[in-house]
């Protein structure tokens, strides 16, 4: 397991966390702005890792164990 693999498996956490997190924020303090958590919430949920992409080292249509 490459070093892109780890991050890409321990990103994917992060991201749905801060996702959540961020909307959250926008919906108590009624900043539309914080509603771009769903960015990484979405990327997070999908398994998509920008890392993998920017990188091009980490095989995207591999599935995890």
């Amino acid at each position: 397991m490459n070093i892109y693999e780890k991050i890409r498996k321990t990103c994917r956490p992060i991201r749905i966390v801060v996702g959540l997190v961020l909307i959250a924020i926008g919906y108590f303090t009624a900043n539309p702005w914080f509603y771009l958590g769903v960015i990484p919430l979405l990327a997070g949920l999908t398994n998509f890792c920008p890392a993998c992409i920017i990188s091009k080292k980490c095989d995207l249509k591999k599935k995890e164990d």
